[in-house]
């Protein structure tokens, strides 16, 4: 039992690394404040959104993540932003704190490039207790630790495309790393983001919305997603994503009181192996919308 929770904590510390380190969301488009600063103030109204994920349900200390982001635009050409995140994974529990600040660049008519900056960092916590094991000088000390970050991004948005560069966590921190007694030390690398969206208009009631967001971290794969979803009367949208050799997932989004509240709910579905030990992930996110 002890060799087993210790394979455990190993796999959690490597997870959080290269998985973890910038949290995932299946509805990433309702999430742009997370991959770029610049999102903030785009839309021209205060939104304010709340999500849960639930990843790998069935596999006890699987990861659970809560967000929150507010942003806003302030003045003519100015956004703001804020970014709460929890995450959870077996003994580790992290919280990002994120402030983002843009600026309006008019290139054309009805082209604008926003320029973002990111600042903040987050609260690190390893409580090693949980695994259980006491004999083994490793799991002798708890973690605790704050790592500050920054971040900069660029969005490109004109009324029926978007595209997005962005690098929202620019420092590599240390997550853990014990000397002399501990074979493990885990830290960040910076994780660069590049994607994009089209809007096609079949007709004044629907639209047919695909995206792409590609994630490149030094030393792990390419993270790829495609997403493509339809849009009924800017109300009702039914779409899928599909993650590169990772995943497939379906979501919808319903819109209430004139798009003032919007529910959304994904199922992603592992394509891998370990699709066999979970019964997958879900995700919901509220939005609120005011003018």
């Amino acid at each position: 039992m002890k060799y087993l929770k210790y394979i455990i904590f190993i796999l959690t510390i490597s997870f959080t690394t290269y998985a973890q380190q910038d949290p995932h969301f299946s509805l990433y488009r309702y999430n742009m404040n997370v991959i770029t600063p610049a999102y903030a103030g785009t839309n021209g109204n205060l939104e304010a959104i709340f999500g849960v994920r639930s990843q790998w349900v069935g596999v006890e200390g699987g990861p659970e993540t809560l967000n929150f982001n507010i942003n806003s635009p302030v003045g003519k050409n100015m956004g703001i932003g804020l970014t709460a995140i929890s995450d959870k994974v077996f003994v580790l529990d992290e919280t990002h704190l994120y402030a983002d600040f843009s600026y309006k660049i008019k290139v054309a008519e009805e082209l604008n490039l926003f320029a973002g900056l990111k600042a903040g960092g987050s609260f690190l916590k390893i409580d090693l207790n949980e695994v259980g094991v006491t004999d083994d000088p490793l799991f002798a000390q708890n973690v605790s630790n704050f790592n500050p970050n920054v971040g900069v991004g660029f969005y490109l948005k004109a009324p029926k495309y978007y595209i997005t560069v962005s690098a929202p966590a620019l420092l590599s921190n240390d997550r853990f790393e014990k000397e002399g007694v501990s074979p493990v030390s885990a830290s960040d690398d910076v994780p660069f983001f590049v994607g994009g969206g089209y809007d096609f208009e079949l007709n004044e009631d629907f639209k047919i919305q695909p995206s792409v967001l590609s994630k490149v971290v030094t030393g792990a794969p390419i993270s790829i997603d495609m997403t493509a979803s339809a849009l009924y009367k800017e109300r009702l949208e039914l779409g899928a994503n599909y993650r590169l050799d990772e995943s497939v997932t379906f979501f919808f989004t319903v819109g209430f009181l004139e798009n003032f509240l919007n529910f959304g709910y994904a199922y992603e579905h592992t394509t891998t192996d370990i699709n066999t030990y979970n019964n997958g992930t879900h995700e919901i996110i509220l939005k609120l919308r005011l003018n």
